[in-house]
């Protein structure tokens, strides 16, 4: 068996006791993924660059984002460690439909399109991962249109506080990232600052948030009542 496939095969093996080992899929397609490091606040790509490869996210976090014709930003994603993006490539897309910057210094394994297309024709396993990957990304889409369609502001930014802190059944309290800020949420609620500073502010009051002396912004358990609420 070559060696390239035994180690696939070894990374495949024991999926459902661990997290999936992106990482150590990758390192055993070589010759067309590189890695690569950015700081914080660079652009990885922009909306109408040409669409040749796939990103894996190895540490950091990512926004994606789409700006209108009148130059009108909105984010539509804040990505995180183990994350993919710019997977719209292996559709058949020629251009970046949108945009990727850093939010904090990153990490990231930048894989050709021809290499992750061969990738995942050829291990089946891979490909039934990346697949099940991109299925849960997608849950999560939907119901972030759904959210955008049928709930009030309030609930909205809740429930992106609660999704950036990557709050837990078990948890009391979450922090997210300090660089992430009013004019984000903002955009991804697709609301006004003055209306997001609004309603952290009462958030705060009734102690769903709290505000570190350096920025950061913690999420405790009872923001929860607000997405809950009727």
């Amino acid at each position: 068996m070559p060696q390239k496939k035994k180690q696939t095969e070894a990374v495949i093996a024991g999926k459902k006791k661990q997290a999936i080992d992106w990482e150590g899929l990758i390192a055993a397609f070589n010759g067309g993924n590189k890695y690569v490091e950015y700081g914080a606040n660079r652009a990885i790509f922009s909306q109408g660059n040409p669409a040749d490869s796939v990103f894996y996210i190895r540490k950091g976090k990512v926004k994606i984002s789409v700006t209108s014709a009148q130059g009108k930003e909105a984010i539509v994603a804040i990505l995180s460690d183990g994350d993919f993006f710019g997977e719209g490539c292996l559709a058949g897309q020629l251009l970046r439909i949108s945009s990727a910057f850093t939010i904090t210094d990153c990490s990231l394994a930048r894989i050709d399109k021809a290499l992750m297309a061969r990738m995942l024709h050829e291990r089946h396993g891979v490909s039934e991962l990346f697949v099940t990957h991109l299925l849960s990304r997608n849950i999560r889409f939907e119901g972030d249109l759904v959210d955008q369609l049928f709930n009030s502001s309030e609930k909205r930014l809740a429930r992106i506080l609660l999704l950036l802190a990557h709050f837990g059944k078990e948890s009391k309290s979450e922090s997210v990232h300090p660089r992430i800020n009013q004019e984000d949420l903002a955009q991804m609620v697709g609301t006004t600052r003055s209306r997001v500073s609004h309603f952290m502010t009462k958030f705060r009051e009734l102690g769903f948030v709290d505000y570190a002396d350096s920025g950061g912004l913690t999420v405790n358990s009872g923001l929860l009542s607000v997405v809950l609420k009727d």
